[in-house]
């Protein structure tokens, strides 16, 4: 198939795919967009919202949709590197044998994962950024595609402990999940309370998906537009020679280039989900506040005079 089909083919399929989370879950489309031009673009995603708005329910919904294997690991202050990667044991002969974690699986949803201490926390981050984990000398390729999901609550200080800045920028996306409209919460409401199991048909399989992200990877683009891209986050390094004075006012520490590069890749992702060969600086801001808004740190005049991520972004546009 050429790389024209292979986009026209997405493009149906990608409609189909939202046709079928929207059988459970009820509005949230920006949400589930995004989660899904993580995948396809092959980077993780950071859901942040409070108790009650389906965000396990939502992730289960799409590894079922997208036919992968789904785990959820609830992340608790007890929960140690061993629970996440696996451990090994002495068998009946008297040999070592590694039993697999959680962590082995093609989407991890890593909920609340806030609410472990760093030492668990960095037990992730070898497998979100290299696809292996490492145990006792032995390292361990995982299966792919692999996706992290995590989920972090914002209204609960007690008990939490802040994700450390290397493991924030290892998320292509943080995505931040509002309250239902009243018409949304009315139809929750009146599917969560009948008798109906919706099910959810798997669309694609993990050769698919890997397929895809291979596409996406292989779509060209302008120089004009990672100029753009690059240009954006050097903006918001107050550092820098180009940073306007919102950020020199307003933040500690700009985005790195990691964030370069996302920006370009949820680009490419987001111009193929809307049937284009190439994308253009519109596609590069459409992605920009999920991927930017957790790399900048504020300073406190920012906090006090009530300054949010998303003001500072969208003045850099």
């Amino acid at each position: 198939m050429s790389d024209v089909a292979a986009v026209e083919s997405l493009v149906e399929k990608h409609q189909k795919l939202k046709q079928e989370i929207a059988k459970v879950i009820v509005g949230q489309e920006e949400v589930i967009n995004q989660i899904l031009l993580s995948i396809f673009a092959g980077g993780h995603a950071l859901l942040i919202g409070v108790p009650g708005l389906a965000k396990t329910l939502m992730v289960n919904t799409i590894a079922q949709a997208l036919g992968l294997d789904f785990k959820r690991i609830q992340f608790t202050p007890d929960l140690m590197p061993s629970d996440i990667l696996g451990s090994e044991i002495l068998d009946e002969n008297r040999h070592f044998k590694f039993i697999k974690g959680p962590v082995f699986s093609n989407i991890i949803l890593a909920d609340e994962i806030n609410r472990t201490p760093p030492k668990t926390q960095a037990a992730m981050l070898e497998a979100m950024q290299e696809r292996a984990v490492t145990v006792a000398g032995n390292n361990y390729k995982l299966s792919l595609p692999y996706f992290v999901l995590a989920t972090q609550n914002p209204i609960e200080q007690e008990g939490t402990y802040p994700l450390p800045e290397a493991q924030l920028d290892r998320f292509m996306f943080a995505i931040n999940l509002d309250y239902p409209s009243f018409e949304e919460e009315v139809n929750v409401v009146k599917k969560t309370t009948a008798n109906n199991q919706e099910t959810i048909n798997p669309l694609f399989s993990a050769e698919e998906i890997i397929e895809i992200q291979q596409l996406i990877r292989r779509v060209p683009v302008a120089d004009n537009v990672v100029e753009y891209a690059v240009n954006l986050v050097g903006k918001t390094r107050p550092q820098g020679g180009t940073a306007p004075e919102i950020v020199k006012n307003y933040v500690d520490w700009g985005a790195g280039p990691r964030a370069s590069q996302n920006l370009v890749l949820a680009a490419k992702a987001h111009a193929v989900v809307n049937g284009k060969f190439s994308p253009d600086i519109e596609n590069i801001q459409a992605v920009a506040l999920g991927i930017l808004r957790h790399r900048l740190i504020k300073n406190y005049k920012a906090e006090a005079e009530g300054i949010s991520e998303e003001q500072i972004i969208k003045y850099l546009f």
